[in-house]
């Protein structure tokens, strides 16, 4: 697999123009054809492995939030669903570095600080000052950027799910997993602010009333 680093460099070092078919890197390797890929370390592991079933959800909520960051108007917080898909590249980093296969000189590059997770407490409380407490169930609304933002948050919980086998089993630290838990909570809070951004109505829960019995079918 080609990494985006070497693209990079590549690209520093040479003008593109100058760039001929031989030297460009082709974005597929063919590698992966038998259904296996590599981790950071080296290891190749079948394509269903825990780890590349946690790096596809961690991708697809990546891709989640960038649909969602399409609709929003906000600047503030466009700024700040970029700033955690960017996290999530270095979640990606962590979670194909498993311990059980890496070099200390792997897990230096791919160390995650818990600063972000921080980060993310910080977004959360600022916005709760400015929303209307939250008194019912909210249920996936608010307009386009709130509807999608609520998409990357149930996604966002299966990401979680897919990192717990990894750290149970000692393959990465416990950092990754906080922060895709305290993140769930971010983009809820995120969905309700920009519905109030764009000034749209939060649809609430409210129980099915039953059919009478008059008009139930028999």
């Amino acid at each position: 697999m080609f990494h985006v680093t070497n693209l990079f460099k590549l690209m520093e070092s040479t003008s593109l123009r100058k760039l001929s078919s031989k030297s460009f890197p082709k974005i597929y390797t063919k590698t992966g054809d038998k259904g296996t890929s590599a981790t950071y370390t080296g290891e190749r592991r079948s394509k269903d492995d825990v780890i590349f079933e946690a790096l596809g959800s961690t991708d697809e909520l990546s891709s989640a939030i960038g649909l969602a960051a399409e609709y929003c108007k906000d600047q503030d917080l466009i700024s700040r669903l970029q700033q955690v898909q960017c996290v999530l590249q270095d979640i990606g980093s962590c979670v194909a570095t498993p311990h059980s296969s890496a070099r200390e000189a792997h897990l230096k590059n791919t160390q995650f600080t818990p600063i972000y997770t921080e980060d993310l407490e910080n977004w959360i409380d600022r916005y709760t000052e400015e929303l209307p407490p939250l008194k019912n169930f909210i249920l996936p609304s608010g307009g386009l950027c709130s509807a999608h933002l609520h998409v990357a948050r149930s996604i966002c919980r299966r990401a979680e799910r897919r990192v717990v086998p990894l750290v149970k089993a000692n393959e990465i630290s416990q950092e990754p997993l906080k922060y895709l838990n305290r993140l769930s909570d971010f983009l809820f809070t995120a969905a309700r602010f920009a519905a109030m951004k764009d000034g749209r109505e939060e649809k609430i829960y409210q129980r099915p009333k039953h059919l009478d019995k008059s008009d139930s079918v028999k």
